[in-house]
């Protein structure tokens, strides 16, 4: 794959592929890039529906020229562990981030939630946050706060050095899976209250009547999905003692 930072031409052939109806695998096959690149250079410049070559490229040397030199800050990943590309560990990083903000995270909490899933540990200070991704104190307090509310992470004390750890778990995504089951139901019953309020005969209360029924009816297959995996979870982790 060849380096450096993507050239007018290349921009223009992101525009005219993305005209095409090219995915971003295609488009990044066809300048031999990496798709993260493709990724990054299409979010940043108004997505798929809106990027355009000149607007990007004038985008790209007005950061360039505002930037100033500085020693380019820690992945928030060991990247240095053996066996591992520290770019590829990168671009990973940076694919992961985007595919998060994709679910509705800020980029900050995305940002956090990707270094606790590729920090080997999975487990992290608040200090060691503001350290490895070179942010303020606040931004990582309000990020934790939102993964924690979503119940995304769980909160650990340290004895030791009398500091909380923020702890990503393979019951991660069980729990968030049931905190969104609870949330459906909780949709579920207030459309069905809604609906009682209208009268289901009514082309309004009918429509809230609908949309309780769907919420309970998917709600209630997420939770037995979510038993089923912890049940083969369970029975994975026996077999491989």
């Amino acid at each position: 794959m060849p380096g450096g930072r993507l050239t007018y031409q290349d921009r223009r052939h992101i525009a005219e592929g993305l005209a095409e109806g090219l995915t971003y695998t295609e488009i990044a096959r066809r300048l031999e890039r990496p798709i993260s690149t493709i990724t990054r250079e299409v979010a940043r410049n108004g997505g798929a529906e809106s990027y355009q070559a000149d607007r990007a490229h004038q985008a790209t040397e007005g950061r360039a020229r505002r930037s100033r030199p500085a020693t380019a800050p820690t992945p928030p990943t060991a990247t240095g562990a053996p066996g591992r590309d520290p770019q590829a560990v990168h671009d990973l990083e940076e694919r992961f981030t985007e595919l998060v903000i994709g679910t509705g995270l800020s980029r900050m909490t995305a940002r956090v939630l990707t270094c606790l899933y590729t920090t080997d540990s999975g487990s992290v200070t608040a200090a060691e946050l503001v350290q490895r991704l070179q942010v303020s104190p606040a931004s990582i307090s309000k990020a934790i706060g939102e993964l924690e509310q979503q119940e995304l992470i769980r909160r650990e004390r340290d004895p030791r050095r009398r500091r909380d750890r923020y702890v990503i778990d393979a019951d991660v995504w069980y729990r968030a899976w049931l905190a969104s089951a609870r949330q459906n139901a909780t949709l579920a019953d207030l459309a069905r209250n809604g609906a009682d309020i209208l009268d289901p005969t009514t082309p309004a209360g009918a429509r809230l009547q609908d949309m309780s029924q769907f919420f309970e009816h998917v709600g209630q297959n997420m939770v037995r999905a979510a038993e089923q995996w912890r049940r083969h979870l369970a029975a994975r982790r026996t077999e491989d003692r």
